[in-house]
């Protein structure tokens, strides 16, 4: 198994809250990484209709089988167990470290915790592979197009049982279809969320146009919402909202779209192979939202919630990513996809880092090259180099 940055971090909730929460999207590894890391423990899927039974017919005699350290699969598809989980945590004064729930639809997990296990319960979220993780682990991850092109899902990195990306994205799509969109959240237009998901990839990166995109998709812009809501819950899209602070007049309070993966967009756009990749208009977009997203696992696996924006005025001066921290800004980023250094991708960033009084080692560029250097107008990073700016 290739070692999961996140590990640290959950060890040490388990030792100061009684339960530890993993979530994240389908796939991303977390019934193995929990089955790994706490061996020891008994594992109990609830996708298991007997188990959902015995549980809801004799919960004494469950609990006296299987004990306090047990790790609850798919804990969402069974709501009554939060209430179980809450007497016992209680009873025995929230020692640390009794159980593990982990689910896929987080939307109904999350709810369920936040009825009964508010204060009791930490929750860590395990996203598709970072680039450091598959480089610690001895990963040949190509050319950065081949990279990005893949994504970071762990089944696309079993050498034992390889598989072809196409095909799996295709088989992941239709199975998060059957199973989370038709089955638990009542759509029943499957061909309009399909369509949904395309028009959506065709967006990345872009300041999102509810109207737009509900004419496109031939939907109300109330299902657009609803619909990029369960996205968002599923861990398969996320919206990165403007920096609202006024440096600046004018400024724009749209939300920008982004994919959790690289992969599932580049299959979305029909892009068949790196080599299409590496031509295609939408490149650019796809490079800058793998840089998003290796900032926001290195969040993740800290155990902390992402604190970056963007920043663009009516005049379409954009700086593409504002890293926080305690209300204060530490880094402006601008990314370049392209591989070779250009003195004006530090224009936007230069031009704001003066209006904050940022030093200009806080101010960056990343870019799609492979070294990293200071210059006079600012630090000029690699993608393998993007933990550094959370801090």
């Amino acid at each position: 198994m290739i070692p999961r940055e996140i590990t640290a971090e959950m060890h040490d909730l388990f030792r100061q809250f009684p339960i530890v929460s993993l979530t994240g999207a389908r796939q991303t590894g977390k019934t193995t990484l929990l089955r790994e890391v706490f061996s020891d423990y008994a594992y109990v899927s609830l996708e298991n209709p007997r188990m959902r039974e015995l549980l809801q017919t004799d919960a004494d005699t469950f609990f006296a089988r299987y004990g306090i350290h047990v790790i609850f699969d798919e804990a969402q598809r069974m709501p009554d167990l939060f209430s179980y989980l809450q007497g016992i945590v209680d009873e025995r004064h929230q020692e640390p470290g009794q159980f593990i729930l982990s689910g896929s639809q987080s939307f109904l997990l999350m709810k369920s915790i936040t009825q009964s296990l508010a204060g009791r319960v930490a929750v860590l979220h395990l996203m598709p592979f970072s680039r450091g993780e598959l480089k610690a682990a001895g990963k040949d991850l190509g050319t950065m197009d081949e990279w990005m092109w893949r994504g970071g899902y762990p089944r696309l990195y079993d050498t034992a049982n390889e598989v072809n990306p196409e095909k799996y994205f295709r088989s992941y799509i239709d199975t998060y279809l059957e199973r989370d969109v038709r089955e638990e959240l009542g759509v029943r237009k499957l061909s309009a969320f399909r369509n949904f998901l395309v028009q959506c990839a065709i967006r990345v990166g872009e300041l999102i146009n509810y109207a737009s995109l509900a004419k496109a998709c031939g939907i109300d812009v109330k299902t657009v919402q609803d619909w990029l809501s369960v996205l968002e819950a599923s861990f398969i899209v996320y919206r990165m909202y403007p920096y609202y602070k006024n440096y600046g007049k004018r400024l724009v309070k749209t939300p920008k779209l982004y994919f959790y993966d690289t992969g599932l967009v580049a299959y979305l756009l029909g892009i068949i192979s790196p080599d299409r990749l590496l031509l295609s208009k939408y490149r650019g977009p796809i490079f800058e939202n793998a840089v998003s997203n290796e900032v926001m696992k290195e969040y993740y696996v800290r155990g902390r919630k992402p604190t970056f924006y963007f920043w663009r005025d009516t005049n379409q001066k954009e700086v593409d990513l504002v890293i926080e921290k305690g209300g204060e800004v530490q880094y402006l980023v601008e990314v370049k996809a392209s591989a070779t250094y250009d003195l004006h991708a530090f224009a936007r960033v230069d031009e704001l880092g003066e209006t904050m009084g940022l030093p200009t080692d806080r101010r960056i560029v990343v870019y799609g090259g492979d070294q990293a250097f200071d210059t006079r107008f600012g630090r000029l990073l690699t993608l393998d180099d993007v933990d550094q700016l959370v801090v």
